[in-house]
């Protein structure tokens, strides 16, 4: 039941008819959860003092409940985070994301005009970056992918898939 509220249902989507497969299917980097995780914990800390730290006489109730609504937050932060699920098919491209309702921006592979990796300092240390999409279109619901993991792999797998179907136009002759 849990998998069902945090785990996007990425086959549901898929083209079985015409032999679409997954090629990569990216979840967002751990970075996303650090927030989330500090939320939870200065909340407990919050509903800890306001349970038994503070004198009964005292109103502490608002420590604990100010508490229950960052772990509210912080659990509504980390099943959006969770649901966010970025798919690589042999023959499109496409993101999944929403919590109550789920919306979907798909790119056909040979739509991609280039794909730009943005490593910021802190993606360098711990291995995240985004990838952003430019294809012909002037407004499109996929553009940017960010916390991806291992960027640079991802770019080329998607480079491999675009070159193995042959949407960038024939190889040239190694000799």
């Amino acid at each position: 039941m849990l998998a069902r509220i945090t785990e996007p249902d990425v086959g549901r989507y898929l083209l079985r008819d015409e032999d679409e497969v997954v090629v990569d299917e990216v979840r967002r980097h751990w970075i996303v959860y650090v927030l989330p995780v500090a939320e939870l914990l200065l909340a407990f800390v919050l509903m800890f003092v306001g349970t038994f730290v503070i004198e009964p006489a005292d109103p502490g109730g608002w420590l604990v409940l100010v508490g229950l609504g960052l772990s509210l937050h912080a659990a509504w932060v980390t099943v959006r985070e969770r649901r966010e699920c970025f798919v690589v098919t042999n023959m499109r491209v496409f993101r999944l994301h929403g919590v109550l309702s789920t919306h979907r921006a798909t790119m056909p592979l040979h739509r991609i005009l280039d794909i730009t990796v943005d490593k910021p300092i802190a993606g360098r240390i711990l291995g995240y970056g985004h990838l952003t999409f430019e294809s012909a279109a002037q407004d499109q619901g996929l553009r940017d992918i960010r916390y991806v993991g291992r960027p640079d792999e991802r770019d080329l797998k998607i480079q491999r898939v675009v070159q193995v179907g042959g949407l960038r136009g024939p190889r040239p002759n190694q000799r």
